[in-house]
């Protein structure tokens, strides 16, 4: 009794091999091979290029979001005096900042004192969102104190103003030069309120990855900034950092408690939920889009399928003569159109992760062929275009591409299986 060849024999292999490698003169099935080919490839390097700038814009966005501002802050819903104005801050934060920073998770609690003014310099002007802060609680905000991206010397911080680099470029100002600082709720006197004006020496600028902060953000010693925005023994808010931000929404509760009755808790994600999730939004249909586009590239695998069974008919008929199963047809078949799948998914694989690791030389061409100007900051919020890769990523577009591939693959294959001998042979 003959024994029954095993699934994807050797025979089954040099068979596909040779109908991958057909001649033009056979029907064109190599060129249509590598049309097939090219396109898994493109759509295979696409899928994960996208993927990793999704990915490395959204850590780019969030840790310059944890990076420069609270995970948490603590303000009080306010009082109402009897001029029907109301108070919003906190007189007795000292208490407050010590019960906050006992909840577990909580790693610093620091008071802030914030004013909106108008920052001048020699006939240049600029809004400026002035936050109050102690020197210590500065020094441990991670994408601020950054010394890569900052100039001056953060240990002179009491002596003077720290600014974002993009408001000290609006003003045309370096480290050593004075701003005057405008304030329109200034001193109080029998006439009114005269606006305050104060100058000080710029000792520091940071860099925080983002324009929005770097454009209008600069921090005064908070003592400096109690006087000036007339908060003297109060403070606008706490400035609450925890261990784990990403779950800062399930220590709400312990945080409010702590506050007290009349405490209110924002987190950063209450700040930027929306964007988040417009993000989120975003890539769940980037992915669609281009899990369309891999589908499109794998039915080429089917055109070109379908033109090898049509031209191998004669050849189907005599394996089958000679004894060939119609599994061994099919795999034969399946081999051709995985086999292209598999390279195309494998060729992809490796474009999309040499353009995520080299992405900043590859986008600083694209950037000098274009005449520059190609990413805005003011625009997209961060200075580069950022990627990162995610070995999740890599696996989902490896899996698309090949379920996809071996999917349509099985359907001319199991027809070519299915093709009968004596009409096959009936016309050669």
């Amino acid at each position: 009794m003959a024994k029954t060849p095993p699934p994807f024999a050797a025979f089954e292999w040099m068979i596909a091999w040779r109908y991958l490698r057909a001649r033009r003169a056979e029907g064109g099935v190599s060129t249509m091979t590598w049309i097939s080919l090219i396109g898994i490839t493109l759509a295979v390097f696409a899928l994960i290029a996208t993927l990793a700038v999704r990915s490395g814009f959204r850590a780019e966005f969030v840790d310059t979001i944890l990076g420069a501002n609270a995970h948490a802050t603590v303000y009080s819903i306010g009082s109402v005096s009897e001029t029907g104005q109301v108070d919003r801050t906190m007189p007795n934060y000292e208490d407050v900042a010590v019960a906050v920073a006992q909840v577990p998770g909580v790693t610093r609690v620091a008071p802030l004192v914030r004013g909106q003014v108008m920052a001048a310099n020699r006939g240049r002007n600029a809004g400026a969102d002035v936050f109050g802060i102690a020197p210590e609680n500065l020094a441990s905000l991670p994408r601020i104190a950054d010394p890569e991206t900052s100039r001056g010397d953060l240990s002179r911080f009491s002596e003077g103003i720290a600014l974002g680099s993009g408001l000290a470029r609006e003003l045309g100002v370096g480290v050593g030069d004075r701003v005057r600082l405008i304030s329109p709720d200034g001193v109080k006197t029998a006439f009114g309120t005269s606006p305050r004006v104060n100058a000080y020496e710029v000792v520091y600028i940071f860099s925080a990855g983002r324009y929005d902060i770097d454009r209008v953000r600069a921090y005064l010693p908070f003592e400096e900034a109690q006087n000036y925005f007339n908060r003297e023994g109060v403070a606008d808010e706490l400035e609450v950092m925890v261990e784990a931000p990403e779950d800062v929404e399930g220590m709400r509760r312990a945080l409010l408690q702590a506050a007290g009755e009349r405490g209110q808790i924002w987190t950063w994600q209450d700040a930027s939920g929306g964007f988040l999730r417009a993000l989120e939004v975003e890539d769940n249909v980037m992915f669609i889009i281009l899990s369309i586009l891999v589908l499109i590239a794998a039915m080429n695998i089917v055109s070109g399928l379908i033109m090898l069974v049509k031209n191998k008919g004669r050849d189907i008929g005599i394996l089958r003569t000679m004894g060939l199963s119609e599994a061994s047809v099919l795999r034969v078949f399946f081999i051709c159109g995985a086999f292209t799948g598999l390279i195309g998914t494998a060729a992809g694989v490796v474009l999309g992760c040499l353009f995520a690791i080299y992405i900043d030389p590859i986008f600083s061409f694209v950037n000098v062929v274009m005449g520059g100007g190609v990413w805005d900051p003011s625009i997209r919020g961060i200075y580069a275009l950022p990627a990162e890769l995610h070995l999740r990523d890599v696996l989902s577009a490896v899996a698309l591409s090949l379920g996809l591939s071996f999917v349509v693959t099985f359907f001319p294959a199991r027809r070519a299986a299915r093709m009968n001998p004596v009409e096959a042979l009936r016309y050669e």
